[in-house]
């Protein structure tokens, strides 16, 4: 092969490379434009969850028996139900609202608050509504993908979701409104710590799910991010036209 052969063979595979380089971003993930930053954040919360947030959920769910760790978790799942009334209400979703209105007033007098779940045994269904799927439902556009520090998957609707559930649960006013505390630390500990116990309950309950998915996936970013986005599009459209068996509920 003479010099300007491989010279001229040279250029062609520069050539061909650059067109595959191209071609490689032109199908990139148009829901995605921020995956650098999420692949990092996601790495920073998977070593979070190892080295701090799994451990201390093992810890609680060995410490706590079954019967109160489910009594928990019926507690902040019947508090949850004032939200979903609301959405079902603001989804104009008019007899659900009514079931979820009368799941929490049935769990709150006599399932003790909710320590017990009383409507399951009415065979009152738990509906998940939140204020992302209302204004999915509205027509809001998930918009981009976005994986938030310690919160996990999420998008921009989601977030501007998040704004409204924390608003819509009184968990977040615990310590001002109930116990008459209007300001001070005390106030803002009994929140805090509240919140911190319902994040290490529903982590509780979790354990064990991140094994399905690292066998699951040859890229945990990929599954975690098409799992996400099923989710959602199942939970907004009510799982019209999607296949339940397709969507994976993840917690990060």
């Amino acid at each position: 092969m003479t010099t300007k052969q491989r010279i001229f063979t040279r250029l062609i595979g520069v050539t061909l490379f650059g067109s595959l380089v191209a071609c490689t971003g032109a199908v990139k993930d148009a829901r995605d434009p921020l995956e650098n930053w999420n692949r990092g954040v996601q790495s920073f919360n998977d070593h979070a969850d190892e080295y701090v947030l799994k451990p201390v959920a093992t810890g609680y769910r060995w410490v706590m028996p079954s019967f109160a760790d489910k009594g928990v978790s019926n507690l902040f799942s019947n508090v949850n139900d004032i939200g979903v009334t609301i959405n079902d209400l603001l989804q104009f979703k008019i007899v659900q609202t009514g079931l979820d209105g009368s799941r929490f007033l049935i769990n709150s007098v006599a399932g003790f608050g909710g320590f017990i779940d009383v409507a399951d045994m009415l065979d009152l269904p738990k509906h998940k509504e939140d204020f992302d799927q209302t204004l999915g439902v509205w027509g809001v556009p998930s918009g981009a993908y976005v994986v938030l520090p310690f919160l996990g998957s999420s998008s921009l609707r989601a977030i501007t979701g998040r704004v409204g559930d924390t608003a819509m649960n009184p968990i977040n006013y615990v310590g001002f409104g109930v116990l008459g505390l209007s300001s001070g630390g005390t106030a803002s500990a009994i929140s805090s710590g509240t919140f911190a116990l319902k994040a290490l309950d529903t982590r509780a309950d979790y354990l064990g799910a991140e094994k399905v998915v690292n066998e699951a996936a040859a890229d945990r970013y990929e599954f975690l991010k098409n799992s996400y986005f099923q989710q959602r599009d199942y939970l907004v459209h009510d799982g019209e036209g999607l296949n339940n068996n397709d969507v994976l509920d993840v917690a990060k």
